[in-house]
């Protein structure tokens, strides 16, 4: 039997041990072709914060989704990582299906929905996943993923994020 525990507090009832605010804001992903990569993401819908070049060997790009407080940032010597090594980051949209339909109409390739058999979060290794949505339309467990030219999973997998109550 798999017995999952799932906690969450309030920011009332959990202690101080921070003392500053935190929030995370970007993350730098590794592109081998920048300008494919900014068509990418303005094909997307994703708003361009900046496209900075200083010289031949410096350049920054950094584009946010469409209401979301966190961006991506990508470039010409901005990190060591291998072109399309990176994955995990998770695009939360209310309906997944719409989510996916209009990635398909802004021409990207996006797979099936899945979801996790055990309902707390898909395996990356693809097994322990089922086909379809979850059955119980489980908050943050639907995905489809999609990657972008390099690769890239990092902004692959869209989480459906449903209230409890529906």
């Amino acid at each position: 039997m798999n017995d999952v525990q799932i906690e969450s507090k309030s920011a009332e009832d959990t202690p101080r041990s921070l003392p500053v605010k935190m929030k995370f804001e970007l993350l730098v992903i590794p592109e081998s072709d920048v300008d494919r990569a900014k068509r990418f993401y303005s094909d997307l819908g994703w708003r361009l914060d900046i496209d900075f070049v200083s010289g031949e060997n410096y350049r920054v790009v950094q584009f946010t989704p469409h209401a979301s407080e966190s961006s991506v940032m990508f470039g010409k010597n901005i990190t060591a990582a291998k072109p399309g090594s990176a994955e995990g980051m998770h695009l939360i949209v209310a309906d997944i299906e719409a989510a996916g339909k209009d990635l398909i109409r802004r021409g990207i390739e996006v797979s099936d929905l899945f979801h996790d058999v055990g309902g707390v979060f898909h395996h990356s290794n693809g097994k322990g996943i089922a086909a379809g949505p979850n059955p119980q339309r489980k908050s943050y467990a639907s995905y489809a993923t999609f990657s972008d030219p390099d690769g890239n999973r990092c902004p692959a997998s869209v989480a459906t994020q449903v209230s409890q109550t529906s």
